[in-house]
């Protein structure tokens, strides 16, 4: 009997597992979504040339890229205006796949499309969370539900043969993998995300980083103008130290990461903060005036597992391995997540070691990326200009080599896995028809 896999959490992880399970021949798949719909919410994502190739053969590139941007170019600036580094991205950096700037919700709900297409219009169920976990002698899951959607309310108890958490940072499934484990460790920075519909003359047509590691502006389109639509959607990420901030907020408090993860705030919370930040013509201000609001979150991520796989149990994403919003990385290795374990269940027909092997091949690298991205991974380039020259430059060159500029890009993409020699050998996920059911 072809087996059950329930998969906690209706986001990116989730639903690309949902279509990586169905490719690789597995036809029981259910999707529980704590919301009671997935609606179109969030802010942007960048996703990777090795993501985008496994979203290619899950074909669904090609309903993604009318509504998406193919980033050309990064380019991370000194606060004063000075131009520390610039990179091709995607194809121009001779990848056989783009590297995607797209808003979140666009991306989700052409998953979510394709896995009710694919699935069946019953295969994702919104409105019901995990309220606990057992696991049973012989390796199986009993999963508590509690449903909530509309008028109706209740609880249920189901085991499946297979259960992944794919719920996010705060994992119903991790946490009781992981009792006691607590709320995700904060490093006392704050950070505000927005979108900003602005004309296509005052937006850049890049992706840039500025600032240093007390203060950060992180910009990039994600539509790009066309006829009918002048306008493109600007998205923005900012970071700054949580006390910085609570000294010109009278009343407002900073101590953890608990409470409110989707607070809205006024952009006058931070905006005089990056007045005059301006880079190739481009206007941090003017971008964020733009917009309707912020979203402000912590900064935070979670410390990296020994052990991600119970039986017949198993973490993906940010529940297996949240890390810091650096490198593009977050939906990125949510995308290789899903692919890696939906490879690991066809060519293991036993579940538990089908996880095992999944978290062999996975753990090891994601723990190291999760590290690295503590060290701020390739955004280290712009500490580095403002430890060596705080004041600005005249020459980057003199500030930090060009060498040694790339090597902490290659370095980094070398430990995501998403070098371009690594990502063009094509996808190590493809399931061999030998293996389908």
């Amino acid at each position: 009997m072809t087996p059950h896999v329930l998969i906690a959490g209706g986001g990116i992880a989730g639903l690309t597992a949902a279509l990586s399970l169905h490719a690789a021949g597995f036809a029981r798949v259910t999707v529980v979504e704590a919301a009671r719909e997935i609606r179109p919410v969030g802010a942007g994502l960048n996703i990777m040339p090795n993501a985008v190739r496994e979203l290619d053969a899950l074909g669904v590139l090609d309903r993604l890229e009318p509504d998406a941007v193919r980033t050309r170019e990064l380019r991370y600036y000194h606060r004063s205006g000075g131009l520390v580094s610039r990179e091709p991205r995607g194809l121009g950096a001779g990848y056989r796949w783009p590297q995607l700037s797209v808003h979140r919700a666009r991306l989700q709900l052409a998953l979510a499309e394709a896995v009710r297409e694919r699935l069946g219009p019953s295969a994702i169920v919104a409105g019901v969370r995990v309220a606990g976990l057992d696991l049973l002698p012989d390796g199986r899951p009993r999963v508590r539900l509690a449903h909530h959607c509309g008028a109706t309310r209740g609880r249920a108890s189901l085991e499946p043969d297979v259960l992944i958490g794919a719920d996010g940072i705060r994992s119903a499934v991790r946490a009781a993998l992981n009792p006691g484990e607590g709320e995700p460790p904060w490093n006392g920075m704050l950070v505000w995300r927005g979108v900003s519909r602005v004309a296509a003359r005052h937006a850049p047509d890049f992706m840039f980083i500025a600032g240093d590691d007390r203060q950060k502006a992180v910009v990039y389109p994600m539509t790009a103008p066309a006829p009918g639509r002048p306008e493109v959607l600007v998205n923005w990420a900012l970071a700054m130290p949580a006390d910085r901030i609570a000294a010109t907020r009278p009343g407002a408090s900073y101590t953890d990461a608990r409470g409110d993860w989707n607070r809205r705030v006024p952009l006058d919370t931070f905006l005089r903060h990056y007045e005059g930040w301006e880079f190739d013509g481009v206007s941090v201000p003017g971008i964020l005036r733009a917009g309707d609001g912020a979203h402000e979150y912590p900064m935070v991520d979670r410390e990296p597992l020994t052990r991600w796989s119970h039986g017949r149990t198993t973490l993906i994403g940010d529940a297996a391995h949240a890390m810091y919003p650096i490198g593009s990385n977050g939906a990125t290795q949510s995308i290789a997540d899903a692919r890696a374990l939906a490879h690991a269940m066809a060519l293991h027909r036993d579940p538990a070691e089908a996880l095992a092997a999944y978290e062999r091949e996975r753990r090891p690298a994601m723990t190291e990326l999760q590290r690295a991205n503590r060290r701020l991974g390739p955004e280290a380039v712009i500490n580095l200009a403002h430890e060596r020259a705080p004041d600005g430059f005249t020459d980057i060159d003199e500030v930090i080599p060009p060498r040694e500029r790339a090597e902490i890009a290659a370095r980094y993409a070398l430990t995501g896995a998403f070098d371009p020699e690594t990502v063009n050998a094509g996808s190590p996920w493809e399931v061999p028809l030998s293996a389908l059911p």
